[in-house]
């Protein structure tokens, strides 16, 4: 039987110019999660990662930690289906005060509770995508290649160890896609995946079972505060 870990991305620069960035914090998670499966001897014969800076950077931060005898001659590929959707796009259709950072930072930082107000947001914007309209990728297209990509992992079968480096909407979408989960439902799992969190999936030929969802405990095993994050 083989494994495929889906690693959501450590933390990103939200809020700055350039989202597609690791952040100091977002570094740190990768290495601890690194730094985990060193201390596990975890061995992985495959390594993924979306197309994303972001997706990379957790990678090399992630497996830069484990001894080569961990990677033996492990192939690295860069698969854009394992991409996130354009997050900016489906907040901007929904709530067009998004296009200016400063201005909507103001704006949340007036709301009574801003992360709940955030997560109301989001919700809300994520519903009109998934209920259609114009966007650059619909939301069954953004599901469809989801699972194009976990389908290709199928192919040569084995006891294959793969670990993909990828974002919170592309897990959410294949939980959907094995478990049946409802729009909504999909929504509330992508919100609550914590930065570096692992989702383990079982693998054998034409069949994947999940075994973990949304694991962190690499990230409170040093006992540091604030290594949880999700945005």
């Amino acid at each position: 039987m083989g494994q495929i870990f889906l690693v959501r991305h450590g933390q990103a620069s939200f809020g700055k110019a350039d989202y597609d960035q690791l952040s100091a914090l977002g570094l740190e998670q990768a290495r601890l999660l690194g730094r985990w499966y060193a201390n596990t001897r975890q061995r992985f014969d495959k390594v993924i990662h979306g197309g994303m800076t972001r997706h990379r950077q957790t990678a090399e931060a992630c497996l830069g930690e484990l001894p080569t005898a961990l990677l033996p001659d492990a192939q690295w590929i860069t698969d854009d289906d394992f991409a996130e959707f354009d997050h900016k796009e489906v907040l901007l259709r929904h709530c067009p005060a998004f296009a200016d950072a400063d201005a909507f930072k103001a704006q949340l930082a007036n709301e009574a509770d801003p992360s709940r107000a955030l997560e109301q947001l989001f919700r809300a914007a994520m519903q009109r995508w998934m209920d259609g309209g114009d966007y650059t990728e619909s939301w069954p297209a953004f599901r469809g290649r989801c699972v194009r990509a976990l389908a290709r992992l199928d192919a040569g079968g084995g006891k294959r160890t793969t670990i993909v480096f990828t974002s919170g909407g592309v897990i959410a979408a294949l939980m959907q896609h094995l478990l049946g989960l409802q729009d909504t439902q999909t929504t509330a799992l992508n919100w609550s995946l914590a930065n570096c969190g692992v989702t383990r999936l079982l693998h054998r030929p034409g069949q994947f079972t999940l075994n973990c969802l949304n694991n962190y405990a690499h990230l409170e095993w040093l006992g540091q505060p604030g290594a949880v994050t999700y945005r």
